[in-house]
């Protein structure tokens, strides 16, 4: 019988939803040493990011509303984002809670009018071989991972193409670019993203606009350890064993990213000393696809 799929409101399989200190359970692996932030200014810029109850997407939102932006927080889990809204509310921008299922194509749309920035983070996982893999899931994970970021990325460029200035970020994963067994429809959905992001980047050049993906590898969340329940059963390997030769084996780094180090890829990207870089892929991933 299928294991049920977790929409956290949004994160994704390798890069999901909770706090950077630590993780309980099977293949835990202690926090990396925590960088100073580097100071960049959003101010005035609004800023959407889907996902943002937990894991990368809180992570981005958090730290879009600290350069100063205006950030509309959408996720599905409002308890989630009410609790990110608390946050937020001492930073030096600010932060609007907005509950939002991504499976509402045209409500996605508009959730992202007049945005200056979008942050295409919102997703969902489940670990299963292909011939058992439930179709309406492969639909629901393409729905959410790649024609909603479609839909918010054609609902924001007629405000950025106005203005003349513009920033898309989607975060996609190692496995945009590399694929993995059991993960047909995320490994499909980051595939299909990343030509997203380019054409998005090759239209947009002349009107100001960027586009680029981030590639993170195995970020800590809770995500990340139901995942490692997942790939014990699909390996038939025990769950301690996952983490160091299933989802690391090939990283050179043997630990998971913060989703806090992942949120400092995002800010530089949307801001003005990041003009000149587009149409590409910022890999974070341990040196997994230097092999």
């Amino acid at each position: 019988m299928s294991a049920p799929i977790t929409v956290p409101g949004a994160a994704t399989d390798l890069d999901s939803a909770a706090g950077p200190d630590s993780v309980s359970g099977p293949g835990s692996v202690s926090a990396a040493p925590r960088p100073h932030a580097v100071a960049l200014d959003l101010t005035g810029r609004t800023a959407v990011v889907t996902g943002a109850a937990g894991g990368i997407g809180r992570a981005c939102a958090l730290r879009l509303a600290a350069s100063g932006a205006r950030v509309r927080a959408v996720d599905r889990a409002a308890e989630g984002l009410e609790t990110l809204a608390e946050e937020a509310a001492a930073l030096s921008g600010s932060l609007e809670p907005r509950l939002l299922d991504l499976t509402d194509l045209d409500a996605a749309e508009a959730a992202a009018d007049g945005a200056d920035i979008l942050v295409n983070n919102a997703g969902l996982q489940l670990v299963r071989p292909l011939h058992e893999f439930p179709p309406d899931v492969f639909h629901t994970v393409l729905t959410v991972m790649l024609e909603a970021p479609f839909r918010l990325i054609r609902g924001a460029l007629p405000h950025m193409y106005a203005q003349g200035w513009g920033r898309i970020v989607n975060i996609s994963s190692v496995h945009g670019l590399r694929a993995s067994a059991f993960k047909s429809a995320y490994v499909a959905a980051k595939h299909g993203l990343e030509g997203l992001s380019k054409t998005a980047a090759l239209e947009g050049a002349p009107h100001g606009v960027t586009s680029n993906c981030v590639n993170p590898g195995y970020v800590r969340t809770p995500l990340v350890e139901r995942q490692i329940t997942d790939q014990a059963a699909a390996h038939g390997i025990p769950p301690e064993r996952v983490l160091s030769e299933v989802l690391l084996k090939d990283s050179a780094l043997k630990r998971l990213i913060e989703p806090d180090e992942v949120a400092e890829a995002v800010l530089y990207l949307c801001t003005a000393q990041a003009s000149f870089i587009t149409g590409t892929s910022l890999t974070l991933d341990g040196g997994w696809t230097a092999h």
